[in-house]
């Protein structure tokens, strides 16, 4: 059990490789922050679907984007967060109105 005992000297919360992957952990950090407004935007209003369905697109985009390069399995865990957050917001943000609702077609 010494492996238990040994303390994380990597500086990041994710990597449990001990190196630091700074792109993936930004990458992170904007799909969970992108996928949170999506579906929170997503739930509170329809008149946000602009919102929520660019952000949860982008989100979905950059969270695509670092599953690919991910290393570690928490960078993995968390980026799929985002990108279920994200997915549910923009698939409500279409239902609502679109990513163009009322603004092109009319």
């Amino acid at each position: 059990m010494a492996q238990a005992l040994r303390p994380n000297t990597t500086g990041s919360l994710f990597a449990t490789d001990g190196k630091a992957h700074p792109v993936q952990d930004t990458l992170l950090a904007v799909t969970l922050v992108l996928g949170v407004t999506a579906f929170v935007t997503a739930l509170v209003s329809k008149d946000l679907h602009l919102i929520s369905s660019w952000t949860g697109l982008v989100g979905i985009f950059t969270g695509a984007y670092g599953q690919y390069i991910s290393v570690t399995t928490r960078e993995r865990f968390g980026l799929i967060l985002g990108l279920g957050a994200s997915a549910v917001g923009f698939f409500l943000g279409m239902a609502h109105g679109g990513l163009f609702g009322g603004v092109v077609g009319h």
